[in-house]
C-alpha cells in the first residue's frame, strides 16, 4: 500500500492540531511517528486510517483519494495504548477473528504462532477478563497481526508493558514488520524504540512534521534544534557558542576546530549540540576536556548517567557501565571535536558529524 498525505490539516475548533503537511509512507515499510505526548501522533494515525477526516488536504491510496472513506471500507489494523479486545472470547478466538473472516486455512497452528512470538501462549483459553493489562495488550497485537492488513497502524503499544517485556516485543515486532507485506505506522515518544525499529521516522512536535526520512539519517543529521531535542535520549546537550575563524568557541572559552560551511557569521549566535554518550571519562588523543562537579548521578540498566556542572552549562554525560560518584565529586569530561553537532542562529543545522560510510 502507497499511503500518502497531501498538504493535510487539522482544526478543531479555534485551535490547529495538525499544521500543513505532507508525507508519503514508503510501501511495506516501518515509518514510526516520533514526538512527546500531543505532537500530533494520535490525530494524525486517526486521519490515515479514515476514522478523522483532514480539515484540509487529502489522503490517497496507491494514487486513489480515500479521505471521505470510513474506516470500516479500508482494511487497515489499529493498536492503541487502550487495548480492544472481545471481552466474550477467549484469546485463542480473539487472535483467531481476523483468519476466519479472511478464510484462512490452518488457523490454529497460526494462532499458536503468532501466541508464542508474544508469549502468551499460556493464556489462549482465558478470557481477556482474566488477563493483566499487558497481557490483554499482547492479545490486541497478536490480532491485528493476524489480520494481515496492508496498513497496520500501533499507537505507543507497548507503553504499557513492563521494561523487560517491552525490550523484548521491541525486537520481535522488528523480526515480524521486516517478514510481513504490511506498512506499518508506529507511534512513539521514545528515541530508542524510533532506532530499534529502523525504517523512517516522522518527527512530530505541537502538530508540526519537522522532519522524515531514513531514520538513521534523521538521528545522525537532525535538521533542527527541535528535531535534535526530540530525538535524543537523554535531552542533547546545548552549549552556547560563538562563530571564529577555526570554528567555534563555546561558552567558557573551549575553541574547537570545525569546518563551517560558508555563510555562518561569526556575529551570529550559535548553539553546539552534543549527545550524551559522546562525552567519556577516560581521554583519547585529539580531545577536549572540561572540568566539573558531579550533581547527580543516575544508573539505568547498564548505562550511568552523570549530571555535571561544568564552565559549558550543564552537562549529561551517558557512561558505559555501572560507576559510582559521590555528588560534589570532581569529574573531568573529554570530548572528540568531530562529535559535535552545530546549529546557527535561525536554530538550522549547520554541521553534524561525518558518519563512517558517510550519511
Amino acid at each position: 500500500m502507497q499511503l500518502a498525505l497531501e498538504g493535510i490539516s487539522k482544526k478543531v475548533g479555534a485551535q490547529t492540531w495538525l499544521y500543513d503537511m505532507s508525507l508519503a509512507l514508503h510501501s511495506g515499510a516501518v515509518t514510526v511517528l516520533l514526538g512527546a505526548t500531543q505532537a500530533g501522533k494520535t490525530s494524525l494515525m486517526r486521519i490515515m486510517a479514515g476514522l478523522d477526516a483532514p480539515t484540509a488536504g487529502r489522503v490517497t491510496v496507491d494514487g486513489v483519494d480515500v479521505t471521505g472513506m470510513p474506516v470500516r471500507e479500508r482494511n487497515v489494523a489499529m493498536v492503541y495504548q487502550q487495548f480492544i479486545n472481545y471481552p466474550s472470547m477467549k484469546v485463542a478466538a480473539n487472535i483467531a477473528s481476523p483468519l476466519k473472516l479472511r478464510g484462512e486455512k490452518n488457523i490454529d497452528a497460526r494462532v499458536r504462532e503468532l501466541a508464542e512470538r508474544l508469549h502468551i501462549e499460556m493464556f489462549l483459553d482465558r478470557y481477556p477478563s482474566e488477563l493483566s493489562g499487558g497481557q490483554q495488550q499482547r492479545v490486541a497485537l497478536a490480532r491485528a497481526l493476524a489480520k494481515g492488513a496492508p496498513l497496520m497502524l500501533l499507537d505507543e503499544p507497548l507503553v504499557n508493558l513492563d521494561y523487560k517485556l517491552r525490550e523484548e516485543l521491541r525486537e520481535e515486532l522488528t523480526q515480524l514488520f521486516a517478514a510481513g507485506q504490511s506498512t506499518v505506522v508506529y507511534a512513539t515518544t521514545e528515541p530508542a524504540e524510533a532506532l530499534l525499529l529502523g525504517g523512517y521516522t516522522a518527527v512530530l512536535d505541537e502538530g508540526r512534521l519537522l522532519q522524515y526520512g531514513p531514520t538513521a539519517e534523521v538521528f545522525h543529521a537532525p535538521n533542527s534544534l527541535r528535531v535534535a531535542r526530540a530525538f535524543s535520549d537523554p535531552p542533547m546537550n546545548l552549549i552556547p557558542a560563538t562563530a571564529t575563524a577555526q570554528g567555534v568557541r563555546l561558552q567558557g572559552g573551549t575553541e574547537l576546530a570545525v569546518a563551517l560551511p560558508q555563510g555562518v557569521s561569526a556575529a551570529a549566535g550559535l548553539t553546539v549540540g552534543v549527545r550524551a554518550s559522546a562525552l567519556r571519562e577516560q581521554a583519547r588523543p585529539g580531545d577536549v576536556s572540561v572540568a566539573g562537579v558531579v550533581e547527580l548521578a543516575e544508573i539505568s540498566g547498564s548505562d550511568t548517567f552523570i549530571h555535571a556542572a561544568t564552565p559549558w552549562g550543564e552537562l549529561v554525560a551517558q557512561l558505559t557501565g555501572v560507576h559510582y560518584f559521590e555528588l560534589g565529586a570532581a569529574i573531568t569530561l573529554h570530548l572528540d571535536p568531530a562529535q559535535i553537532y552545530v546549529f546557527g542562529a535561525d536554530g538550522r543545522l549547520a554541521w553534524a558529524p561525518v558518519r563512517q560510510g558517510g550519511v
